[in-house]
């Protein structure tokens, strides 16, 4: 019989990320992959994202709902509860022999935390990483301990998964999945752009995805009123807003874009504007604003420069055409003026991306496959202890 690798989303950033690792891992026909979803995908508020997943082709084996229509921290526990509930069961049902899971959102955790509980060994991208402003760096590490495979986006963080006790033998630098994305996906001019967007794209406009701050407590909102007080002194630029992720105060900063979307012909919304058509957007932008990793790791690639608001993503290895500012609008607004102009645009056309070169759903396809064929597993982990060097 084949072996079963079970692949976990949970909303559609994640799912954007692994869908070539994905189509690699069925193409090789050597196992039984089983995608389940849950979270935002299953939500109308965030877009109801599982329908971009069936669109796709790709089955669905299970969709688990877990998330309440609240973004309170305790909401955020509750449905860390629902997740291990809900995912209980169907492991003792589906009996994976592995189960992949990519990033650091809670619900990730919750459910890796049942797969240990019922020793299913875990295959994680990506560890090491670093994002200071969010309660995800806690959360990526947990899961790195979580884990038995370990597939990192650059060498650094290959070398801090081993600084975090982790076996070098089981941790693989394999780049970043949405470079390969990027170079892969056929994308839309500007002409059929425009008419995807419903928003004339005449002149410059901007891709803005803001996220909350979970480690700030109160300060998204804040946060996002600044950026968009900033806003109102470019007038002549043009926004499109992907709205925030399911995390405490998501909710807050999505009335917020409604309501100034309503109040703006220079602005479009969506819950979500899946792969093909993110990618395509940020192609043709003038640079990207907020705090998404999305403008860290992936941007680079596309040549457009990326403006990073505050301190959420602090710490990540960033490319030389990220501009980051402080969340005042004094500083947004300088920030977008040195995006518009000829030496941003210049500097960020031979920008290096430290992430890779889009080759990882092939790398880690092959490890999987090697490990599971050939190796035994053995999830009884002993802490690899770095040599101390004594001055």
């Amino acid at each position: 019989m084949k072996k079963i690798i079970s692949i976990l989303t949970a909303t559609r950033a994640e799912y954007g990320l692994l869908h070539p690792l994905i189509l690699k891992l069925q193409k090789l026909g050597a196992f039984d992959v089983r995608v389940v979803v849950t979270g935002a995908h299953l939500s109308p508020e965030f877009g109801l994202t599982y329908k971009e997943i069936e669109e796709d082709n790709i089955e669905i084996d299970k969709k688990i709902e877990i998330l309440l229509s609240s973004d309170t921290p305790s909401s955020i526990s509750k449905s860390m509860g629902l997740a291990m509930i809900g995912f209980s069961d169907y492991f003792s049902e589906l009996k994976p022999d592995l189960l992949i899971v990519l990033g650091d959102r809670y619900e990730t955790l919750a459910v890796c935390c049942v797969a240990m509980n019922q020793r299913i060994p875990i295959a994680h991208l990506y560890g090491g990483e670093t994002t200071e402003g969010a309660i995800d760096e806690s959360i990526r590490h947990a899961i790195t301990k979580l884990s038995y495979l370990h597939f990192t986006s650059t060498e650094e963080y290959r070398k801090r998964v081993i600084q975090l006790g982790e076996d070098p033998s089981r941790v693989f630098n394999v780049g970043a999945l949405g470079i390969e994305n990027i170079k892969n996906e056929k994308l839309l001019d500007r002409a059929h752009l425009e008419e995807s967007l419903g928003l004339s794209l005449d002149g410059p406009f901007a891709m803005v995805t803001f996220h909350p701050v979970t480690l700030e407590k109160g300060s998204s909102a804040i946060q996002f009123k600044t950026m968009l007080d900033a806003f109102h002194a470019h007038p002549d630029l043009k926004f499109v807003f992907s709205k925030a992720n399911a995390d405490a105060d998501g909710r807050i900063i999505n009335q917020m874009i409604d309501t100034f979307v309503a109040t703006h012909k220079n602005a479009v919304v969506f819950a979500s504007l899946g792969t093909k058509l993110y990618i395509s957007t940020v192609k043709h932008s003038a640079f990207v604003i907020g705090n998404s990793s999305s403008g860290i790791v992936e941007v680079p690639s596309l040549h457009i420069p990326t403006i990073n608001v505050g301190d959420r993503q602090k710490g990540r290895l960033q490319a030389g055409s990220t501009i980051n500012c402080e969340p005042t609008s004094v500083d947004i607004e300088r920030a977008i003026t040195y995006a518009l102009s000829e030496e941003c645009k210049e500097k960020a056309k031979t920008v290096e991306n430290p992430y890779g070169d889009g080759n990882s759903s092939e790398l880690i396809a092959s490890c999987i496959k090697r490990v599971l064929s050939e190796e035994t597993i053995d999830l009884k982990k002993q802490f690899f202890d770095l040599k101390v060097i004594e001055a």
